[in-house]
């Protein structure tokens, strides 16, 4: 790495690295490249990759549409882990190639979770008078 490297150019770098590998993820999976039937028949989102530091590592999370399935989906991406890391490999251009690890993206259930307690009429109220 060069002398001036900050730990902002590096973080800027994990997440270029990481948005590289979560569009050809999506990319295999939305084409049907992995020959999976579970895959087959669900649609699934990366949502997020998380880098290491040292770009060894990418923690994948996924969403099947709809949140259906999720487990069925999680045992077929990781059956097919090896497939999938070989086409990261290829079309990311990186001295190694990460190891994946995928796991449910639970920010849309925490998202709602948030949303249904800011609709409650007593917390609706309070925030009403807060406002005045």
């Amino acid at each position: 790495m060069p002398a001036h490297t900050t730990p902002e150019t590096r973080s800027v770098r994990l997440l270029r690295v990481g948005e590289q590998v979560r569009h050809v993820l999506s990319d295999v999976l939305m084409r049907g490249e992995v020959h999976d039937p579970v895959l087959a028949s669900h649609s699934v989102s990366v949502t997020e990759v998380r880098m290491s530091p040292d770009l060894r590592h990418a923690t994948v999370f996924v969403k099947p549409l709809l949140g259906a399935d999720e487990g069925e989906v999680l045992a077929a991406l990781k059956r097919n882990v090896k497939y999938l890391r070989g086409e990261v490999a290829k079309r990311v251009n990186l001295k190694f190639s990460a190891q994946l690890k995928f796991l449910a993206d639970e920010s849309f259930d925490e998202a709602s979770h948030i949303d249904a307690i800011l609709r409650r009429p007593e917390v609706a109220r309070d925030l009403e008078t807060g406002e005045e």
